[in-house]
């Protein structure tokens, strides 16, 4: 009897995900022009339409040299992307994008996501693992864990994301983040390093509106810091978030950014104003090195480890070249001092 339950609980709630995922008049853009302060809002996916849950932070747990314990939630969180404009985001603990995984290569990872989304189905796609996809990034109900377990044998930077169908709706309403496997031998440049930054070009499109995740042009396309180790700078895809509070090094030093763009439609033409790449490790694997690069391409889920060292006090602004999409919030600033603190001066963005 349970059995039959449980199965009919499924259908039910697979009728409610195409209803949610697949038509576009579910979602449909309200902005309601009063004044300046304009508050935008956007129909909301009825079974959500109450959901604010707070972020669960990311856990992971290394139970020996060789092994790694990964535990996520997939759950609904508002993301203010610009001022008034609040998107109820489907994330990974409540981040877009999602906190920024590290392990090394050849760990094995032992991976279970707790879907807390009351209505829908999540599910978890590794780029970076070698894997089954229809066992091992299975889709995982509401209310329900799921675990799986796969090898992360090559180096790099890659993405990860929901895979749940319609898989364009799950990234595009904010279920996509990065995952660093770091190479057993390092990158030959590691003891020349002195700061590093995880840096993640996304954009955002009308709210829960799969016609415009498949047809329009983005209305935000935005960059955000993910932290590497507690400390660290970490903000959502919201516009002006590394203007407005500029990462920092200090004169002379030598700064990595992992860089990844999670699309999920755009390319990003990765560029820092003011200087040359040193190096650039494509997708993050030590053997993709190129050198004294001016912009970096990357496809819609693709990463690189871009190296660069700055040489003389002021900002240096961080955009896509595509300069259409810089305007729309693409940008960032490093800001360069002589002891690598804040001095309170104003920053340059382009």
């Amino acid at each position: 009897m349970g059995k039959i339950v449980k199965f009919v609980a499924f259908m039910v709630i697979s009728v409610m995900v195409l209803s949610a995922c697949g038509k576009a008049d579910l979602s449909i853009d309200k902005s309601v022009e009063a004044n300046s302060d304009t508050i935008l809002t956007s129909k909301v996916f009825g079974p959500h339409e109450d959901v604010n849950q707070k972020p669960i932070p990311l856990k992971i747990d290394r139970i020996s040299e060789h092994e790694v314990n990964i535990e996520m939630t997939a759950q609904i969180t508002d993301i203010e992307i610009s001022k008034g404009d609040i998107y109820k985001a489907w994330t990974f603990n409540g981040e877009a994008p999602g906190p920024v995984i590290v392990v090394n290569q050849g760990d094995k990872i032992n991976f279970t996501l707790t879907n807390m989304d009351p209505s829908i189905p999540h599910s978890m796609d590794f780029h970076a693992v070698h894997a089954s996809p229809s066992m091992d990034f299975a889709n995982v109900m509401p209310d329900e864990s799921g675990t799986f377990s796969y090898p992360a044998d090559n180096p790099g930077v890659f993405m990860y994301h929901c895979g749940t169908k319609p898989v364009l709706s799950h990234i595009a309403n904010g279920m996509h983040g990065t995952i660093i496997v770091k190479p057993t031998e390092g990158y030959p440049t590691d003891s020349e390093i002195d700061r590093e930054f995880v840096i993640v070009q996304n954009e955002w499109y009308k709210y829960n509106d799969l016609n415009d995740f498949t047809n329009g042009t983005p209305k935000n396309v935005v960059f955000s810091a993910k932290a590497l180790k507690d400390g660290d700078v970490n903000t959502n895809g919201t516009v002006g978030a590394l203007v407005d509070k500029p990462l920092l090094a200090k004169v002379g030093d030598k700064v990595r950014f992992y860089v990844m763009n999670v699309g999920p439609n755009e390319v990003s033409s990765f560029h820092v104003v003011g200087t040359l790449f040193d190096n650039v490790y494509l997708d993050g694997n030590p053997f993709n090195q190129l050198k004294g690069m001016q912009t970096v391409m990357l496809p819609a889920s693709g990463g690189a480890v871009v190296e660069f060292t700055v040489k003389k006090e002021g900002s240096y602004p961080f955009v896509t070249h595509q300069f259409n999409h810089a305007t729309k919030g693409a940008n960032g600033v490093l800001k360069v001092t002589k002891d690598g603190l804040d001095d309170g001066s104003e920053t340059m963005a382009h």
